[in-house]
């Protein structure tokens, strides 16, 4: 190595040192129990669960991907972005609000203990958990990946080298701390995260002659950037339709949020989640996005596979070698604060759902964690193109066909084992058949038929099986509880922000630009806010109804 590396070494080495620091201060206790190691006690409080679950959300897709994204697309992948992850979080209390109270009353430890109970049914069980696992491999892998390519752009580890090095540092701390190390440093991954994006974006804009100055030469050299459907012209309707859909069915069956739904003190913990993440969405995923626009001008001969690093070589440009490290912890906080909860909840569901483990043989569910790791560094060993692309076809329409199985689980009484297995059935035979391109629907996202085509099924057999079946009678249909009435009138609500957040009437026209953005940037900046708004006062309602 070059002697010059290593002060910018040094720097990423504090900062893990400093997270395996964490580890090392809830070892004893993350060995008390199961429920400690992998659930932190079921005592996780409200802003720490806000920050915990934002950190474990935003992963190398959110620094590297987006900014990737923003490159070769523009500003059209912001909105689905900011807005649609934003009102995905609507899935927190849906979903998570119920599975918390279940989990209360019944000691759920992984999310496919509610899919025995609801179902009755423990091959569903190992059904639904096998498919989690698997499809959140490449979502491991994306992250290793990720931290090889960073650590060589910046600081010249050869990059399986640093993807080793930063799974290495992971597993140690997971298996040190369990889930309640994993909160800690996901609280303070979240601010570095948050902060050091903050703060390259200012360097980047500043280096790039100011925020207007520099969008005035990105419109005018790269005008497509400022529309839709973008400059590579993928932004059509139906596939920004498309990408609402996957982030609000695929999202909440990632493993490591759906986990977090049991981790939660309470469901005001979960309410509050909900409330502030639009606001961080729309913040956080336009720095990221943006930063790829403003990329396009001083890089514009990126590669699609080269494009994903615009953001290391921006902070290189504009940064200094020194400072540009000191800032990519942040993206390092990112994929760090994905990767050990996806680590920790994939081992419990394998520990759990496929082997006997007696109950406090933690050390082999630790071992779990490793052999985890050493899977997700062997698919990192071959990269893909792109990162969106990558996780788009895998993990994303992979999770989502799981959202008829556990929402139907919880709203529909006459839901059964028949049709949540003939749906997950149909639905992952449809998302082979996108990804060898076997199946293609030009104009949309695989997931639009998927998901048709899923829940479809999943009624279609539930009904048609009612009466069938041995057994039938292990299925807990009282689990599903009717909506509150409140709820109701917010359904529509609801509906509205999705249409508004599908501003078809402003399609195809040349933007107008005000303060350097587009103005339809800007109104879904104001959307964001207006959605966690409606958040809070629909928790209000909701709550006074329940108390």
């Amino acid at each position: 190595m070059e002697e010059s590396i290593w002060p910018r070494l040094a720097i990423v080495l504090v900062y893990l040192a400093a997270t395996l620091a964490i580890g090392l201060l809830f070892r004893r206790r993350s060995s008390a129990s199961r429920e400690e190691f992998f659930l932190a006690g079921r005592s996780v409080r409200r802003l720490l669960l806000f920050f915990t679950m934002a950190a474990t959300n935003f992963s190398a897709f959110t620094i590297f991907g987006l900014s990737g994204a923003g490159y070769r697309i523009g500003y059209g992948f912001y909105p689905i972005m900011g807005f649609g992850t934003g009102f995905m979080a609507l899935g927190f209390w849906v979903i998570g609000s119920r599975i918390h109270t279940l989990s209360r009353e019944r000691s759920y430890v992984t999310p496919s203990d509610f899919i025995a109970h609801r179902y009755g049914s423990p091959g569903l069980k190992r059904l639904f958990s096998g498919v989690m696992i698997v499809f959140t491999l490449p979502y491991i892998a994306i992250q290793a990946i990720a931290s090889g390519a960073s650590l060589n752009s910046l600081v010249g580890i050869p990059y399986f080298s640093g993807a080793a090095l930063i799974m290495g540092f992971v597993i140690v701390y997971v298996t040190l701390g369990g889930m309640r190390s994993i909160v800690w440093t996901d609280l303070i991954q979240a601010l570095m995260m948050i902060g050091f994006t903050a703060a390259a974006y200012v360097l980047i804009v500043r280096g790039s002659g100011g925020f207007v100055a520099a969008h005035r030469r990105a419109y005018e050299s790269f005008p497509e950037l400022f529309g839709r459907p973008g400059q590579d012209g993928s932004m059509l309707l139906g596939v920004w339709f498309g990408y609402l859909l996957l982030w609000f069915f695929a999202d909440p069956m990632f493993p490591q949020l759906f986990q977090r739904f049991l981790v939660a003190r309470d469901r005001r913990a979960l309410g509050t989640t909900m409330t502030l993440y639009p606001l961080i969405t729309t913040g956080l995923f336009f720095l990221t996005v943006s930063i790829g626009v403003l990329g396009r001008v001083t890089f514009p001969a990126l590669t699609p596979g080269e494009s994903d690093s615009v953001y290391p070589l921006l902070l290189r440009r504009y940064a200094g070698v020194f400072v540009s490290t000191l800032l990519l912890t942040g993206s390092l906080a990112a994929l760090m604060s994905t990767l050990d909860s996806q680590l920790l909840t994939v081992s419990s569901m394998i520990s759990l759902d496929f082997f006997r483990i007696r109950r406090r043989e933690v050390l082999k569910e630790k071992l779990l964690v490793v052999v985890l790791g050493v899977l997700g560094l062997a698919i990192a060993a071959r990269p893909p193109q792109t990162i969106l692309d990558f996780i788009n076809r895998t993990t994303f329409n992979g999770l989502a066909v799981l959202a008829p199985t556990v929402i139907g689980g919880l709203y529909w009484r006459r839901a059964n084992r028949f049709g949540a297995a003939a749906s997950i059935a149909v639905g992952e035979a449809l998302v082979v058949a996108f990804y060898f391109g076997w199946l293609r629907v030009p104009g949309l996202l695989p997931i639009v038929p998927i998901l048709a085509a899923t829940g479809l099924v999943f009624v279609a057999a539930s009904l048609l099986t009612r009466r069938a079946g041995a057994g039938r009678a292990a299925e807990l249909p009282e689990l599903v509880k009717p909506v509150p009435r409140r709820s109701l009138p917010w359904i529509g609500v609801f509906l509205g922000f999705l249409v508004l957040g599908i501003d078809f009437w402003a399609w195809g026209r040349r933007p107008v630009i005000l303060a350097g953005l587009p103005l339809w940037v800007w109104y879904y900046v104001i959307l964001g806010v207006l959605l966690a708004a409606a958040y809070r006062l629909y928790l209000r309602g909701v709550t006074e109804e329940e108390g």
